[in-house]
């Protein structure tokens, strides 16, 4: 069967690939999976038909038959278990890439996360300019690190992972704050995963979405 995934129906990130189904799309595309798209407006997020497949009514969700699945890294790990391209033959190089799976979502994603928040939603708040430095130098800190870590290295482990996926689509979501600018080697990095035909692809499909709604002329 040809899984289906959900998307914004209108992106907050205005088409730039920052939303999280993309990674998916990303996974997907690289393993040569054929897959659809069900558009859902923010109302219909909460409504009870998406909350069955994603509680806390978010997207991406994933459906394959019976199967449904919430949570991009989650969706990424599956597809990478059933398709060839995302995971090494190896089991050690294989339990190394999904050590950098988990690495990009729970170390190196949320303090970017907690920056888009400090300024996005909190931005208007008496504490934010004394918070938001705090917030950009824990990101230095780990940035540092898995620079250190990258050092000249094409990828993170040996050739391109879902590892490699995740923490380039997390690394993305710093593009234009000037951090990235700091480590030269991991702007690179970046730079080889939106090279690949399949993050291009993925890209313009999301976009797709958006420039869709834009008026003519």
């Amino acid at each position: 069967m040809t899984p289906t995934i959900t998307a914004f129906e209108s992106s907050p990130d205005r088409g730039r690939g920052l939303a999280r189904d993309t990674r998916v799309r990303w996974a997907l595309e690289e393993v040569g999976q054929p897959y659809e798209v069900r558009l859902l407006s923010f109302a219909e997020m909460k409504e009870p038909a998406h909350l069955s497949l994603h509680p806390f009514g978010q997207i991406p969700t994933y459906e394959d038959g019976e199967l449904a699945l919430f949570e991009s890294g989650a969706i990424i790990f599956h597809i990478a278990q059933r398709h060839a391209g995302l995971l090494p033959d190896d089991a050690e190089a294989r339990a190394r890439a999904v050590t950098w799976m988990f690495a990009a979502l729970s170390t190196v994603e949320p303090p970017i996360v907690d920056r888009m928040i400090a300024i996005l939603v909190e931005g208007d708040r008496p504490w934010s300019e004394q918070r938001l430095p705090l917030v950009e130098n824990r990101i230095r800190v780990r940035l540092g690190q898995l620079s250190a870590r990258l050092g000249g290295a094409d990828w993170l482990d040996g050739g391109f992972s879902a590892g490699d996926l995740l923490m380039v689509s997390v690394l993305q979501r710093l593009k234009g704050s000037g951090i990235l600018d700091e480590y030269p080697n991991l702007s690179a990095y970046i730079g080889r995963g939106e090279a690949r035909s399949a993050f291009k692809r993925a890209f313009d499909a999301q976009l797709a979405v958006f420039t869709a709604q834009l008026p003519a002329g």
